[in-house]
């Protein structure tokens, strides 16, 4: 006689346990995270904005202040002033001149978070859901520009933005003109236009991965109604993807406002068209004697992007993990 034992599974039975059951890394990754206390996540995120508050604080002291003692009596020692702020978003020469540079950023940021996204939209569209040949090696042609490091594209675009890009014929000495030179060196045309190229790759991507994962039967039952490409691309795929949308404008936006290394390889010594970055960078002025504006400086540059972030955070997550899984 045979006798066969059976187990149920109790409610009690741990989100771990059944993840490690079901035999799938993935679920069972998903549920050792959701195993972490709640009071140890607080935790860090207390720990993690200690740093960030204790630059809001001083940003708030006086420069006596701030030389003697630390963040965390000031509550009691006082020391607090608005003049750091006053200094920073003055125009003098010195250490003001903020306001200009935040709208030099706005100039370079904008652009070239909107200009890639209206380019890598389109772009995702037609690899997504338009037949032609050639198209998944040009996919992959693009997405592998994505290993290729910005720094070593520096200079070469410099120069092609300062003269231009031209090829003498051998033998003949005849002159072809590549890339007329359009003069941008120096300017914050250069910046963005730069920002828009390196952000292609990645918006492509991004915005491939959830376009692709629209159902199907959207698109056949617009073709059947008559829809265009350009019909169906505005009025279905752009509604649609507005999570994938705002997740990359978050990131895009992001990068090019806080960017420091492209803005000054591109503008140089120009200072009359310095981005925010650069002019905090300088406040500090000759031997570091002002650097107690510093921590004011980077608070103004700041709220602009949290500003931006916590506009459009609920597309956040969204916008990054639709696509990336399919059922």
């Amino acid at each position: 006689m045979t006798v066969t034992a059976t187990t149920t599974a109790t409610p009690r039975q741990s989100t771990t346990t059944r993840a490690r059951s079901s035999g799938r890394p993935d679920r069972f990754v998903y549920g050792l995270l959701r195993s972490i206390p709640t009071w140890l996540l607080w935790i860090l995120v207390m720990l993690w904005t200690v740093p960030t508050g204790s630059l809001l604080l001083n940003s708030f002291r006086t420069r006596d202040a701030q030389r003697s003692s630390g963040w965390w009596v000031s509550f009691t020692e006082g020391g607090w002033t608005l003049d750091n702020y006053g200094d920073v978003l003055s125009s003098s020469r010195q250490t003001g001149g903020l306001a200009q540079a935040l709208l030099n950023s706005f100039a370079i940021a904008i652009p070239a978070t909107v200009i890639p996204i209206a380019i890598a939209a389109m772009a995702a569209y037609a690899f997504a859901w338009i037949p032609f040949r050639g198209r998944e090696v040009l996919f992959v042609a693009t997405v592998s520009l994505l290993a290729l490091p910005n720094q070593v594209a520096l200079l070469p675009l410099l120069q092609l933005f300062a003269g231009g890009a031209h090829w003498t014929v051998p033998g003949s000495g005849t002159v072809v003109t590549l890339f007329p030179d359009l003069d941008l060196a120096g300017t914050p045309t250069a910046v963005w236009l730069t920002h828009t190229a390196f952000a292609m790759p990645f918006a492509i991507f991004l915005l491939h991965n959830y376009i692709s994962s629209l159902p199907k039967e959207l698109f056949e039952a617009a073709r059947i109604d008559g829809a265009d490409h350009f019909t169906i691309f505005w009025r279905l795929v752009l509604p649609l993807s507005v999570p994938a949308l705002a997740a990359f404008t978050i990131f895009q936006f992001l990068w090019t406002w806080n960017d420091y290394l492209i803005a000054i390889t591109m503008i140089g010594a120009n200072g009359a068209n310095y981005p925010a970055t650069i002019k905090i960078a300088s406040m500090a002025g000759e031997f570091g004697l002002r650097e107690h504006v510093l921590s004011a400086g980077a608070f103004v540059q700041a709220g602009i992007p949290m500003l931006v972030f916590f506009a459009l955070q609920r597309y956040f997550v969204r916008g990054l993990l639709a696509g990336s899984v399919k059922s």
